[in-house]
């Protein structure tokens, strides 16, 4: 349930109201809007008196959640969430851009795919290190070498970093080096893991599931939440359908839809939607227009040599042309690209 509090309410009947639902059994989340306070109650409304609840001084209103995820939901939260990684902030009327290579490599490839993406107007360096794969012939990621790259990247070049995260062990490693984790579709509903990357306090960019509904998906994001952690980030990457043509089937719809169930950023990744680099700059330009808050780009000096995914990478080249693209969709929308300069 949602416990809003009176505009009046002092910090003595805020700590009053609390005490009365943690001594009910139910786990508390405090939220402070622009406005006014809420306190979110996660637990069985059976256990406390609502009539009740409501007479106590400084309570305005007790709304109940209807939705199973109940600190995702708008219906708990209607401001907009803003997640800031590093100086990068997704949400809002700014559009974040994540770009970078699917596998750090090595230091070059690396190094010149940061500068790159930067000095187009990126803000946040991705880069997998501990790569799951369909395949276990296929190439596995650089482990902590890989980490320690981005670290160097970061460094140089003032990016925020993401590294995917498959098990708690590489959780703790990546945790020293990374400004951000992500969680993938293989493991959206990795419960275990998804409850420690909520303990960690990292933000987390959690991806769709392969052929996860839009609640299952949510959910995920319930158990990170859950845990204490709020600086959750939604990607859409497309989900398995009957085609073929395509590597998977770009759910756009679910930007919008998401947008109005949940109070946390969305964004998309055109680049394992589709598979394909021709189709990642149309798909980008459209996911703006479409009202997500960010896009995740894979970016390689030399596609045709890259270890993962090239088919789908963009040049520096391309890059560039796409983020030229994306500020006048951005701009037709009410939104706009911070950064973006002209040396290295």
């Amino acid at each position: 349930m949602v416990v809003v509090m009176d505009l009046s309410a002092g910090p003595e009947q805020v700590i009053a109201v609390q005490q009365r639902l943690e001594q009910c059994g139910f786990k508390i989340h405090i939220i402070r809007g622009v406005k006014r306070l809420v306190i979110g109650a996660v637990g069985d409304r059976r256990s406390v008196n609502s009539v009740g609840l409501k007479a106590m001084p400084g309570v305005e209103k007790v709304v109940p959640i209807m939705k199973p995820y109940k600190l995702v939901s708008r219906e708990l939260k209607e401001e907009s969430s803003l997640v800031k990684v590093k100086n990068t902030v997704i949400g809002g009327s700014s559009l974040a851009v994540i770009a970078g290579p699917c596998a750090v490599e090595n230091r070059e490839q690396l190094l010149t795919t940061a500068r790159r993406v930067r000095r187009a107007g990126a803000g946040i360096l991705r880069g997998g290190t501990f790569k799951p794969r369909t395949s276990p012939y296929s190439f596995q990621g650089l482990e902590v070498k890989g980490l320690e790259l981005l670290a160097e990247a970061s460094a140089e070049t003032g990016l925020a970093t993401v590294t995917e995260v498959v098990d708690k062990a590489n959780l703790e490693l990546a945790l020293e080096y990374v400004d951000m984790v992500q969680v993938g579709a293989r493991n959206m509903q990795n419960f275990r893991l998804l409850r420690a990357v909520g303990r960690s306090g990292k933000p987390v960019l959690l991806k769709r599931g392969l052929s996860a509904t839009i609640e299952e998906w949510l959910m995920a994001a319930e158990y990170i939440v859950s845990e204490g952690n709020e600086n959750v980030v939604l990607c859409e990457r497309g989900i398995r359908t009957f085609e073929s043509a395509t590597r998977n089937t770009l759910d756009l719809s679910a930007v919008p839809l998401v947008k109005r169930l949940s109070h946390l950023p969305v964004i998309v990744d055109p680049s394992h939607a589709t598979g394909d680099q021709r189709l990642v700059a149309p798909m980008a330009r459209a996911a703006v227009a479409a009202g997500a808050d960010g896009l995740l780009i894979e970016v390689h000096p030399e596609p045709c040599k890259a270890l993962c995914d090239g088919p789908q990478s963009l040049t520096p080249e391309d890059f560039d042309s796409l983020m030229a693209e994306i500020r006048q969709v951005a701009a037709a929308v009410g939104r706009f690209v911070k950064g973006g300069t002209r040396s290295a």
